[in-house]
């Protein structure tokens, strides 16, 4: 070996360790499960009204009703009535927990062993329940000014033009005709204030990314700020 080597060879073996690490890293472990990949954005303008067996959605929402109680209305005001919802509502959110587009604790693992049968028919079970009934809301409240008109001095554009001017969500029947591309956005009326305020924050904050309607939700939630989020589901629980 030459001199010039040999001289290097005090700083090549102090520099093994930290080459090795660095090469471990690198490289995939034998056996390991690869990283999960990212969830495919959701574009929901191309979903058709969904089909779904409500009897048999009727037998597989055991574990739907421990939340949102056995008539699809919910046991606790942190999660959401599920009862005459839109079944291709229900569906496209039930998707969205199966193929990670959304996250939570609970739904994520629910959904993950659901067939896509399983979920047309759950949607359509808790579709075909009757809703809350309705409730008395101030319709010269802030919140009403809001849903039925916005506020074009800052921007708000009125909730009404997509979820109804009664908050009961677009009205799209199971077929193949042509549907609107908002067919999936969701009755609002009758949810709690606490799930309300916590889906527009999730909104404001960009917490689930994965579809296209998450995507025009966040350009709305971004105009509002914390008076209206709670004058909004104030009107809306109410209603």
């Amino acid at each position: 070996m030459n001199r010039p080597l040999l001289s290097l060879l005090p700083t090549l073996i102090l520099a093994m360790p930290a080459l090795t690490a660095h090469a471990q890293a690198k490289a995939p472990t034998d056996g390991a499960p690869a990283a999960a990949s990212p969830a495919a954005f959701l574009d929901l303008r191309a979903q058709t009204p969904i089909h779904g067996d409500a009897r048999a959605g009727s037998a597989k929402d055991s574990v739907c009703s421990a939340c949102h109680g056995p008539q699809g209305i919910a046991i606790a005001p942190n999660f959401p009535n599920l009862a005459g919802q839109s079944a291709t509502y229900l569906y496209v959110q039930l998707k969205q927990f199966h193929q990670g587009q959304r996250s939570d604790p609970v739904m994520t693992g629910q959904a993950a062993p659901l067939s896509d049968t399983d979920m047309r028919d759950i949607a359509s079970h808790f579709a075909s329940l009757a809703p809350k009934p309705a409730g008395t809301a101030d319709a010269n409240s802030r919140g009403a000014q809001i849903f039925l008109t916005g506020d074009p001095s800052r921007g708000i554009p009125p909730c009404q033009a997509c979820h109804g001017s009664d908050a009961l969500g677009p009205r799209v029947q199971p077929g193949t005709a042509p549907h609107p591309p908002w067919s999936t956005f969701p009755r609002l009326r009758g949810q709690s204030a606490i799930y309300l305020t916590k889906r527009l924050t999730d909104f404001r904050h960009g917490v689930h990314p994965g579809s296209s309607n998450t995507r025009v939700m966040e350009g709305v939630a971004h105009t509002l700020d914390d008076a209206d989020v709670q004058a909004l589901a104030t009107y809306l629980s109410s209603l």
